[in-house]
């Protein structure tokens, strides 16, 4: 028997590959099947299950492409409903690979379908649970995903998760190994370790969840303090229950080639959105007018999709030369299928055909330190609320970057105002978006809240209500 867990950092999410005896079986698969295929025919092993934890929001799944490739059955947990054939497993279900077993166990809450997968080994032993989104490391999956889907109120799913983890869960054994579907950074929960394997063990002891005294207190604890979950997430999830265009053919219509003309007819002529994947700083240098930049180096996915918000959202491509089939792929993991094709030589053709560019004023931390006034000068420090309730520049506001449409408008016209992140990843897709709108009378600092708490700019973690921008 071997385990091995996929782990894509992009989207903090972990596929897994199972062997025994000549098979193997997928658990949560990426959009990208190829990979599992190639690693099965290296191993020698036939691919008998694919297996999902549910209907995910945050990925489009492999299921349906690696299940055509290699006429492996999908397998969803009871009440799953999908367009598609597939295998809709009972509660206690047991599926054999190779010398193995893997039982469902059903453990609605997250999502009505969510289930977790038993491994017993060779022996009949329960050996790993394969968790999903029902029991992460530190954390459990948030009940508020899937409420319009099934009638009920996020303390109603808050409620049902309590009587999964505490009746099918927490009664197994201490010794259980864990691999959950999510690690931090995704936003499918709100306390993650950023560890990606744990033993059940260890988990009862001190995972917040797992140790309340009672159901209410459960909900209360499992319901507070949760952000609105990303724009394009109930997209994903129908993509993942009704079905999608192979990857194949997205990658093929990404990867077309557009000469600058072309590119900027269609640019003009449609309503194609232009994202620029490079770095921060290789954008600030210059870009392609209107352009959006949302750097492949950083965390690609989540921002396309909490910035762009509609999957279906045609896009035009400008990548570093050999990075566009990444960015193509990356954009396909969270359903953002609709690339026209990429720029061809990147921006330097551009640049090389006498076409008009912009450029950000970006400058350092320390030129930021001699030039502002915190007492009289506009800054906008666009990090999440509880990165700026931590320490700030004495006297930012806090306007979080996932929500700029709601302050965009109230920003100075009048001045020059400045404008910062953690780093300069998303302080620079905010100068991109701002840029776009006309908005053009900014610095952004270089190295953001990082680079500045080096310096002697006045820094405090007093909070004025009126400095902090509400959604």
């Amino acid at each position: 028997m071997k385990i091995e867990q996929i782990y894509t950092g992009c989207l903090a999410q972990g596929a897994y590959y199972i062997t025994s005896n000549g098979e193997a079986a997928i658990i949560d698969p990426l959009r990208e099947v190829q990979p599992y295929i190639d690693r099965a025919q290296k191993d020698g092993v036939k691919i008998k299950y694919i297996f999902e934890t549910h209907f995910h929001a945050d990925f489009v799944s492999g299921h349906l492409d690696l299940s055509k490739k290699t006429g492996a059955p999908i397998v969803y947990g009871p009440t799953a409903n999908p367009e598609f054939t597939a295998t809709i497993a009972k509660d206690g279900e047991e599926f054999k690979i190779g010398n193995i077993t893997i039982k469902v166990l059903h453990t609605p809450g997250h999502t009505m379908e969510s289930s977790c997968y038993l491994l017993k080994d060779e022996n009949g032993k329960d050996h790993a649970l394969f968790s999903g989104d029902t029991l992460f490391l530190g954390d459990v999956g948030r009940p508020d995903l899937a409420q319009k889907a099934a009638s009920m109120t996020q303390e109603e799913l808050a409620g049902l998760l309590y009587d999964s983890l505490y009746t099918k869960i927490l009664p197994l054994s201490d010794d259980i190994t864990v691999y959950p579907a999510h690690g931090a950074g995704s936003a499918c929960g709100k306390n993650m370790m950023k560890e990606t394997v744990d033993s059940l063990g260890n988990q009862k002891k001190m995972n917040y969840a797992l140790n309340q005294p009672n159901k209410s207190s459960f909900v209360a604890a499992v319901t507070d303090g949760l952000l609105p979950p990303p724009a394009y997430f109930p997209h994903n999830v129908a993509m993942n229950k009704k079905g999608y265009e192979s990857f194949e053919q997205v990658l093929n219509k990404g990867m077309r080639a557009l000469e600058v003309n072309e590119f900027e007819m269609l640019a003009e002529s449609t309503d194609a959105l232009v994202l620029d994947t490079r770095s921060a700083a290789e954008f600030s240098k210059g870009f392609v007018p209107s352009s959006i930049n949302i750097g492949i180096n950083g965390d690609f996915a989540p921002w396309v999709g909490a910035m762009i918000r509609d999957v279906k959202q045609s896009i035009l491509l400008i990548a570093e030369t050999g990075k566009e089939e990444e960015a193509v792929t990356r954009l396909s993991r969270v359903g953002f299928d609709n690339v026209l094709g990429h720029l061809k030589g990147g921006y330097p053709s551009w640049v090389k055909a006498g076409k008009e560019s912009d450029s950000v004023n970006r400058i350092s931390a320390e030129q930021f330190s001699k030039e502002v006034d915190v007492k009289n000068d506009y800054v906008v420090d666009v990090r999440k609320e509880s990165e700026y309730l931590a320490e700030h520049v004495e006297e930012a506001y806090n306007k979080p970057l996932d929500v700029i449409n709601n302050w965009f408008a109230e920003l100075p016209s009048d001045k020059t105002f400045y404008m910062h992140c953690a780093g300069g990843y998303r302080s620079m897709i905010a100068a991109s978006i701002l840029k776009a709108r006309g908005i053009h009378n900014f610095k952004e600092v270089d190295g953001g809240f990082k680079a500045i708490s080096a310096t002697e700019v006045p820094k405090t973690n007093f909070v004025c209500q009126s400095k902090l921008q509400k959604s």
